[in-house]
């Protein structure tokens, strides 16, 4: 029996990268699998190659980052596949490369919605059900950009994954104990549709820019992480071994990028605390 056997999975950003690579694997563990994303066609592909597999699929077209979408695309889904037991996000945008005085106010905040308010929706939409029959696996992909030192240039971006590495850290806090577990994961330095967006707009900017197009190179040049590293490690969060993986930044195995420090075992001391 496959691992994901008579659980349903919802997977955001679906219709490619990453997050169509985390849905094949999902549904190859036999999860029957919600494909969200704003765009339908790339969905149906998606699904077109995992139903060619066996596995039982949903397209849900729809924005997460309007709470106004996020009601009906669950009624969607569990009335269609039933309740949900994994939630992965792994849409996102990197949004504006430019100084903050020169941003585009709507496309700065478009940013914060779909990577940080779009995970926290559909979080709060379905951990409540996980909670309640014991068992879930929230995995919220992230990005090393939050633990750099900031740089010019991509507040939008490492802003918004700031912020979902910290809303995930208290959402976890919350699951202790439930059977549900939450994470991040970094998936990996990617040759992704994002990567060359980075390198368009990075080589627009010229010098100022020379960071971001350094990196974008270094991807170009190396060829990138495999994204299926990615969903070999959504994988083994699925598993039993990982019940006590919880509030965690993860990393790849063998990534082109070595690990860096995001956050350990407790070591403040709050004074008001007893």
């Amino acid at each position: 029996m496959k691992e994901l056997d008579g659980k349903v999975a919802v997977v955001s950003g679906a219709s490619r990268g990453v997050g169509q690579r985390i849905a094949w694997r999902l549904g190859h563990e036999s999860a029957a699998v919600a494909l969200v994303a704003r765009g339908e066609s790339g969905l149906r592909e998606t699904q077109k190659g995992m139903e060619e597999l066996g596995a039982r699929t949903l397209v849900v077209a729809s924005d997460l980052s309007r709470p106004e979408s996020i009601d009906r695309a669950k009624d969607e889904i569990e009335g269609e596949l039933g309740q949900v037991s994994v939630l992965v996000n792994a849409a996102g945008i990197f949004g504006p490369i430019d100084l903050v005085k020169d941003t585009d106010p709507a496309a700065w905040i478009e940013t914060i919605m779909v990577n940080t308010i779009a995970p926290y929706l559909t979080c709060r939409a379905f951990v409540g059900g996980m909670i309640d029959r014991g068992w879930g696996r929230i995995v919220n992909v992230t990005s090393a950009a939050a633990l750099h030192e900031p740089e010019p240039l991509n507040s939008a971006y490492g802003t918004s994954k700031a912020a979902l590495n910290r809303f995930t850290r208290h959402l976890a806090a919350e699951l202790n104990g439930t059977g549900v577990t939450a994470n991040v994961i970094h998936p990996g330095d990617l040759k992704t549709e994002m990567w060359a967006t980075i390198k368009v707009d990075a080589g627009r900017l010229g010098a100022t820019a020379d960071a971001y197009t350094q990196w974008a190179e270094w991807v170009e040049k190396t060829g990138g992480d495999d994204p299926e590293k990615a969903a070999d490690l959504v994988a083994e969060l699925m598993s039993d071994e990982a019940a006590e993986v919880n509030g965690r930044f993860l990393w790849i195995r063998g990534g082109l990028q070595a690990p860096i420090a995001s956050w350990g075992e407790r070591g403040e001391t709050q004074p008001w605390r007893k």
